[in-house]
């Protein structure tokens, strides 16, 4: 089995539909995009607050992710990243992520291959896809893209192209996507 490849290359923070991870409508007023490890409990802590706000803000909000695993201190944050690509090549990356994030306690190759079965992935495709690592190059590309952007930690997310060094709770971020909307509408 050859490796597969993203047939798109991807520079910056522009959103690409054809390679990015998407969630909302293409023409949302306001992008939020997030750099995120699965490893990491800081994203986990961020996972729910990234869905209350997609929820509050509904279709005037794009959710953008990108792989940003940090392997040299969450050992299988690596290959959780590619689990999620290989699910995605299976029309199921958001069913994965999510799984993911709410099993961040159980990264290790069996538990993501009876994660892949629940999800009702082709199983044997889904570990072949892992012991090649077939999405490795993908998820190196989210990586560099951020390194390019800034990014040094996790979760980043940038609003509208713009990075948010602000706080990540709720509030903080409903303030600032909303800023976002309000010079949209203005404009």
């Amino acid at each position: 089995m050859t490796k597969r490849q993203t047939p798109h290359s991807f520079r910056g923070l522009e959103v690409d539909p054809r390679r990015d991870h998407i969630q909302g409508p293409a023409n949302a007023p306001v992008t939020l995009m997030e750099y995120g490890d699965y490893q990491c409990p800081f994203c986990g802590a961020a996972y729910p607050i990234v869905k209350q706000i997609q929820q509050r803000f509904g279709e005037n909000l794009r959710f953008v992710f990108r792989n940003f695993p940090l392997a040299q201190i969450h050992p299988y944050a690596e290959v959780a990243a590619e689990a999620a690509e290989a699910a995605g090549a299976q029309n199921k990356f958001w069913q994965m992520h999510d799984y993911l994030y709410e099993h961040q306690d159980a990264l290790a190759l069996p538990q993501l291959t009876a994660a892949a079965a629940l999800l009702r992935l082709d199983v044997e495709r889904f570990t072949d896809d892992l012991r090649q690592h077939a999405y490795a190059e993908r998820v190196r590309e989210d990586f560099l893209s951020g390194v390019r952007a800034g990014v040094n930690g996790t979760p980043t997310f940038f609003i509208n192209g713009v990075r948010h060094d602000g706080s990540w709770d709720f509030g903080t971020l409903s303030e600032a996507i909303n800023a976002q909307l309000e010079k949209r509408i203005a404009a």
